[in-house]
């Protein structure tokens, strides 16, 4: 697992209300409960623990989640046998899985059980947040910004969850690919030099090499152009745009 804390850059979010969000972590190793606690901390959300089924029943009855976390190894009932029984105290809280077990099965019965999504250990920090980010967003638990969502053409960015499409597809990006991504968006039709880009998504001076910046629009262009008509353009002696295919 990586440790290090996501730097999503992005606005706290909240419910609709503006109170804080409610996450409950279920997990038996404090190690790890700690760290995603402080992580979610650092989200601006309250965050509750427990190490095995009995206590999460509890915590789920006097703390009222918008989200769990749930492992799917416990010490007195594993997380399929839980799932339910939280259910049954808190019906549509949005779960997700935390799974040692990465073949198809095991992912299928959690699925099954009524996980809404899973990661599987190791797992980066900022995945657990970015997930819980989209299921929070998709259950309607969270207030959502009307300028969460950048769109250019049919290619849409959601600034909260981190999720991108284009045509309805979606399009996994690294956290570099995403904020290269973001920026371009958050200019459309405009021309970018090497020089601003760096500055903006890598916020430091790479001593003039700018080759990283050609770098990662080919990076993107593989992942957001690939068998499409292109949106990002380049424009010689200049710089970069990103614009609507047609």
């Amino acid at each position: 697992m990586h440790t290090t804390s996501p730097n999503l850059q992005s606005e706290p979010v909240r419910r609709p209300d503006g109170s804080p969000i409610n996450i409950l972590v279920v997990d038996d190793e404090p190690a790890l409960t700690e760290l995603l606690s402080m992580v979610m901390r650092q989200e601006s959300w309250d965050v509750r623990s427990a190490h095995n089924g009995g206590e999460a029943i509890r915590a789920a009855r006097g703390f009222r989640p918008d989200a769990i976390v749930l492992d799917v190894m416990l010490p007195d009932m594993d997380g399929v046998e839980l799932l339910p029984r939280l259910r049954a105290v808190l019906p549509g809280v949005p779960v997700l899985f935390l799974t040692a077990k990465d073949s198809v099965q095991d992912r299928l019965a959690g699925l099954r059980a009524g996980a809404d999504d899973y990661v599987t250990k190791p797992f980066s920090l900022e995945e657990v947040v970015i997930r819980l980010r989209g299921l929070l967003r998709r259950s309607g638990a969270v207030r959502v910004r009307p300028d969460a969502v950048l769109v250019v053409g049919d290619l849409t960015l959601d600034q909260e969850t981190r999720e991108v499409r284009r045509g309805g597809t979606e399009v996994k990006l690294t956290p570099t690919e995403f904020e290269l991504l973001r920026f371009l968006m958050h200019n459309p039709g405009r021309v970018l030099s090497k020089a601003q880009i760096l500055d903006r998504v890598w916020a430091y001076d790479f001593g003039g090499q700018s080759n990283v910046v050609e770098l990662y629009i080919s990076y993107l262009r593989r992942k957001i152009d690939a068998r499409r008509a292109p949106m990002i353009h380049t424009v010689r002696g200049v710089g970069y745009t990103l614009r609507p295919a047609g």
